[in-house]
């Protein structure tokens, strides 16, 4: 099982650089766990890309299909006063955003303090620093 961040999961939704690699990466390990609120970060991403004109009414509408079946297979770490406390230690000592010290701090409470033990997938560069600094493994996608 690997913890997956919105940013490596939107690919998995729509056509990008990275999606085949990481369509590899599920297939290859097909358990996902995220953070509470990913359906939401995901159902975000595709708004804005809608409203953007960079998707047209049918591939958002796959992609929500797609964004329903990934929900109801993950398993989500969920809000606890442990996860709040870490994510307010993480915005101290790395510079990340609210949400992205959230989604750092559930995986952080997943691998049970002990972040080796827990490989972290995520495009988003900000976040693959913080979480390889705090000793998370971060899987390498191909662009």
């Amino acid at each position: 099982m690997k913890f997956w961040d919105a940013s490596a999961i939107v690919p998995l939704l729509i056509v990008e650089r990275g999606s085949p690699a990481l369509r590899a990466a599920l297939a290859d390990d097909p358990l996902m766990l995220v953070w509470w609120a990913t359906e939401i970060e995901c159902a975000s991403a595709l708004a804005r890309l809608e409203r953007e004109g960079l998707l047209d009414d049918q591939t958002v509408s796959a992609a929500r299909k797609r964004l329903r079946q990934l929900v109801a297979n993950w398993q989500e770490v969920d809000p606890s006063d442990e996860l709040r406390e870490t994510a307010a230690r993480l915005l101290r000592v790395h510079p990340l955003r609210a949400g992205d010290a959230l989604q750092l701090a559930a995986a952080f409470v997943a691998a049970s303090g002990r972040p080796s033990s827990l490989d972290f997938v995520v495009l988003d560069d900000r976040l693959a620093t913080a979480a390889q600094k705090e000793g998370f493994s971060i899987v390498e996608i191909a662009a």
